[in-house]
């Protein structure tokens, strides 16, 4: 809960900018596995990268034709990742607070993000996808989290809350396909692909 007088949100965003202030790197630079598995044999068109962080993801979607708009909390964050690649939007956001254009964008990539469950975020998200595009959303699986990380979004959770314009393609567990990152015992994600069907 937050101190009397602070946000969620502003304790959010100081959160993620002390976490990239106390490194010079905090990810691994390579694109997650997920994005890459499922994004593969998809047509390139406009893509919306939410918590793009040090903008791996980002990167790779353009890299293969994909006009990026990439979204994250932390100045720190798109600074260094503006600085390994122009052409893409990056863009300083609370989701929260921040509206999204509707039926935007052909790919919205949630990877790792911390959706909760009861977040109308959620909903813009998903309203942000143009017809025939898709929702890619990825986590951990609950079975390597400790209990304080239980009440946020997973696979099973959203397609719930998906109504007959969309299609779910993939809800599954998995195996990680690149190793978890440093300190971490994530052995498995969680993964949603879902089309938007009108």
């Amino acid at each position: 809960m937050a101190p009397s007088g602070e946000s969620e949100t502003t304790q959010d965003a100081q959160f993620w900018e002390d976490l990239y202030r106390s490194r010079e790197q905090v990810f691994s630079g390579e694109p997650n596995g997920v994005l890459v598995t499922e994004v593969e044999g998809l047509a390139p068109g406009q893509a919306l990268d939410v918590g793009c962080g040090e903008g791996a993801d980002a990167r790779w979607l353009a890299a293969r034709g994909w006009r990026v708009t990439a979204l994250d909390i932390s100045r720190t964050a798109l600074e260094r990742a503006a600085a390994a690649q122009a052409g893409i939007a990056w863009i300083c956001s609370d989701l929260a607070a921040s509206p999204l254009p509707a039926g935007a964008f052909d790919l919205v990539s949630v990877q790792y993000f911390p959706l909760r469950q009861d977040d109308r975020v959620l909903r813009k998200l998903l309203d942000a996808v143009a017809p025939g595009g898709t929702f890619l959303f990825a986590s951990h699986d609950p079975r390597d989290l400790p209990p304080e990380h239980l009440g946020y979004c997973q696979p099973d959770d959203i397609a719930r809350v998906l109504d007959e314009q969309w299609t779910v393609l993939v809800n599954e567990s998995r195996p990680r396909v690149r190793p978890a990152p440093p300190g971490t015992s994530h052995t498995r994600d969680t993964v949603l692909r879902a089309q938007r069907t009108s």
